[in-house]
């Protein structure tokens, strides 16, 4: 096969690969509209922040009468402009066009920036690792329990599932096409690569700021490296440039985001030993917890370092091939590729093993998906010269054990957790019938039931997606903003929603005439979304409502 079509190869059975975990979310089965993996909870999310973007509105949609703040809305600007161009609807826009197109862009931009680097061939073998790259954890899972799943057992997700996060995608995207203009900057010194480079790694920060934060540290670096070695100060113009219009854009919605993150050394490793649906090595962990208890602290420092080779070893694996390109003295170049490439990978590591975020502690692990990227590219480069140098028999044999044991990631993830015929959560027929009306009627702030996490239990798949994970369905399909929706995210951006929720529970408690009645028009409420079974204490003609909708799952209220 042609280096060519080798290229086109590769690309197009990793985007297919890839899409999997997408494009059969947010389709309309026999039960409503099917979810998989985390689609249930994530990609609704981004769908209410799409819909209250394509209105024009900086309000949160899933605590009304607040402004989105803290919270990296790039990507969901880029898709709600797209939807407004297009009149798509979103969830087609979201789970069935955006990750063929971004998959397919990764794949074409990896290409471009690692051929003008290190050649075709080194840029096809980055290639197979950016899209097949997988963890360890499926061998443990198959000693274990005869399975190959176990995509996260070290903590991070893999290759397969760089889509389910839209944002990361994305950022992978801008990241990839500011490099390739810096390079182009570093050979022609030409303003318009230098002001598409600043462009790209400015918008960073408010796509996925841990992105920004890893690549603009790397650059600052890399400039100041380029200072010393040749007296100039060109290179900081690109730097300085990137950092300003990037503090503009990020710091008007996040201006209280640094808050959000805490120090916890080491947090990563002690879960992965104690948790049962991670590494789960739990003699290890007790012993980890009685050297620090009791101040062994040769045996403590030992025992972290152990575990932190367990966490390397497992998310990187065979993309740990990456690390000899540092090894090879006779080729070694300080490019601007290298430096670049090595600073974000020692960033991505170290960042989650000291920061952590404030409500959902995990999410600074996406710090690592960057440093196993670039260790991706690293390790296509180093086995392309390795292959170049061995007899052809033995570089079979060498490449087809590195194939055995990086893709099975990918295979079980989809077969576990995308390809199943029944999904993990659904929007009902009913709901979604629902929520379409509602859609229609005129603008307003929506009253929905408290989220009860108890209800989940009594179900099977799929699980409605009022049960399923406090979610932001209403608000994405109604695309109406809501009065209290999707604690999860209210506590990762940092709004106070125990007290409203306290407020709701109350309401629907209380035989106070007056104050049942006046509370839905002190906080501007025009619609009640009320599932089956769900009411007040009181009835319609004390709360002020009248039903304008019904099904046998929904009843919808409007308030007069």
């Amino acid at each position: 096969m042609g280096a060519k079509r080798l290229t086109i190869f590769i690309i197009l059975i990793g985007s297919i690969s890839w899409s999997f975990v997408m494009v059969r979310s947010g389709l309309m089965y026999e039960y409503g509209l099917g979810f998989w993996g985390p689609n249930g909870h994530d990609g609704i999310w981004h769908m209410s922040i799409i819909e209250s973007l394509a209105k024009g509105s900086l309000e949160m949609p899933i605590f009304a009468g607040e402004s989105i703040r803290n919270y990296h809305i790039g990507f969901d600007i880029f898709v709600a402009i797209l939807h407004a161009l297009t009149r798509i609807p979103v969830r087609y826009l979201y789970f069935q066009i955006i990750p063929v197109l971004f998959s397919l862009l990764i794949g074409v931009l990896t290409y471009i920036f690692v051929g003008n680097w290190r050649g075709r061939d080194s840029a096809n073998w980055s290639l197979f690792f950016i899209y097949f790259g997988g963890s360890l954890g499926w061998l443990v899972s198959f000693i274990r329990n005869g399975n190959f799943d176990g995509e996260s057992m070290f903590w991070s997700q893999q290759a397969i599932s760089t889509l389910i996060n839209p944002p990361y995608a994305m950022s992978l995207i801008i990241l990839l096409l500011g490099l390739i203009f810096y390079q182009s900057y570093l050979k022609t010194k030409k303003n318009k690569t230098a002001w598409g480079a600043t462009t790209c790694f400015s918008v960073l920060l408010s796509i996925k700021a841990y992105a920004g934060v890893l690549l603009l540290s790397a650059l600052f670096i890399y400039s100041l490296y380029r200072y010393f070695k040749n007296k100039k100060f060109s290179e900081f113009f690109v730097f300085l440039a990137s950092l300003v219009l990037s503090l503009i854009l990020f710091i008007p919605l996040n201006r209280n985001s640094s808050g959000l993150l805490v120090i916890k050394p080491f947090w990563f490793l002690e879960t992965m030993m104690g948790l049962s649906d991670r590494f789960g090595w739990q003699r290890y962990f007790e012993a980890m917890t009685a050297y620090k208890s009791q101040g062994v602290y040769l045996k403590l420092v030992a025992s972290y370092i152990g575990a932190f080779v367990i966490f390397i070893l497992g998310n990187f694996s065979t993309k740990l091939l990456g690390l000899l390109y540092f090894f090879r003295i006779k080729e070694k170049k300080y490019e601007m590729e290298s430096i670049i490439s090595a600073l974000i990978i020692l960033g991505g590591i170290a960042a989650p093993m000291i920061f952590l975020q404030k409500g959902t502690a995990w999410n600074t692990i996406q710090f690592l998906y960057y440093a196993q990227f670039f260790m991706a590219i690293l390790a296509g480069i180093v086995l392309s010269g390795i292959n170049k140098k061995l007899p052809r028999k033995a570089a079979i044999l060498f490449t087809t054990l590195i194939i055995i044991f990086t893709i099975p990631t990918s295979i079980a993830t989809l077969k576990y957790h995308y390809l199943t015929k029944v999904p993990p959560a659904a929007l009902l027929r009913e709901e979604f019938e629902a929520l379409q009306f509602l859609a229609n009627e005129p603008e307003g702030v929506v009253l929905t039931y408290p989220y009860d996490p108890l209800l989940k239990d009594k179900m099977v798949p799929p699980v409605p997606l009022y049960a399923y994970v406090s979610s932001a369905y209403v608000s994405s399909f109604s695309k109406k903003p809501v009065f209290l929706e999707d604690e999860v995210n209210l506590t990762i951006t940092g709004y106070d929603w125990v007290k409203r929720r306290e407020s709701v529970e109350e309401w629907l408690n209380s035989q106070d005439h007056g104050f049942v009645y006046n509370f839905l028009r002190d906080n501007n409420i025009s619609y009640i979304y009320w599932l089956y079974g769900q009411r007040a204490v009181l009835g319609e003609t004390q709360l002020g409502i009248e039903e304008i909708y019904k099904n046998s799952r929904v009843t919808i209220y409007e308030v007069k």
